[in-house]
């Protein structure tokens, strides 16, 4: 059988165009694999590259000053750490610490909690969650379940100097009333804490720096009952006998 050049040349022009569509459709998929590869590879950097500079974004808080006779405005200097504070800010620090931790009230309790744990360094910090923690006995939650408020009161503060002159150590006397749930007395006791503490740069988190604006740290807190001093206006038993015998 004779076959027709016109056919012939009809179906060798289909197969090219076949394989010319074919060939298409592997380029058009290997580019679109390239761009495909090309977006992931934009996508991975992207994420290093703001996984990198998030350390460097944080809130830096400011206070603005304004001078009420010339209205002059600027802008009040942030504390960074590192001065000498005075005795005096030492001893309010103190004060406040004391008088917010050791007391308790459930209304205030989750607060105090996080106010205490921002002056507190990192070993501290894991001793106080020991100690609140309710699967201890101790705990305040625990214990002042029944509705007991703790009131704390300083009554006062005295520095210590070590042989080095290093400065750290501060002995705090101060009271605990106790009054239980729906009660009307309070049950008052006497206490004396060692308190070791130090100065370091402040948080970068607003949340702790509103609370701790110069970086005041308490490293160690150790508290124990105080006796009481004996009443001096009382009269002793050798004073009385004195009193009442007769030349």
């Amino acid at each position: 059988m004779k076959s027709d050049p016109a056919v012939e040349a009809y179906l060798n022009e289909a197969v090219s165009w076949d394989a010319d569509r074919a060939a298409l459709q592997a380029r058009s998929a290997r580019n679109a694999w390239r761009i495909a590869v090309l977006a992931t590879g934009l996508l991975v950097l992207s994420l290093l590259t703001l996984m990198l500079l998030m350390p460097l974004k944080h809130v830096e808080p400011f206070v603005i000053r304004v001078d009420n006779s010339t209205g002059v405005v600027d802008v009040v200097p942030i504390f960074a750490g590192g001065e000498k504070m005075p005795e005096t800010v030492t001893r309010y620090l103190l004060d406040h610490y004391v008088t917010v931790c050791e007391r308790f009230n459930f209304a205030t309790a989750e607060s105090d909690y996080e106010e205490c744990g921002a002056f507190h360094n990192a070993a501290r910090n894991q001793a106080w969650f020991a100690e609140w923690d309710r699967s201890n006995p101790s705990s305040p939650l625990n214990l002042y379940k029944d509705g007991t408020s703790i009131r704390a009161q300083v009554a006062a503060v005295s520095f210590f100097t070590r042989a080095g002159g290093l400065q750290d150590l501060a002995q705090v006397r101060y009271t605990k009333a106790a009054r239980a749930g729906g009660g009307s007395q309070d049950q008052v006791t006497h206490w004396i804490a060692t308190v070791q503490f130090t100065y370091g740069e402040p948080s970068k988190d607003p949340r702790i720096r509103r609370w701790d604006p110069l970086g005041f740290k308490v490293v160690d807190f150790r508290a124990e009952p105080e006796i009481p001093p004996a009443d001096s206006s009382a009269p002793t038993m050798g004073a009385t006998s004195a009193a009442g015998s007769k030349p």
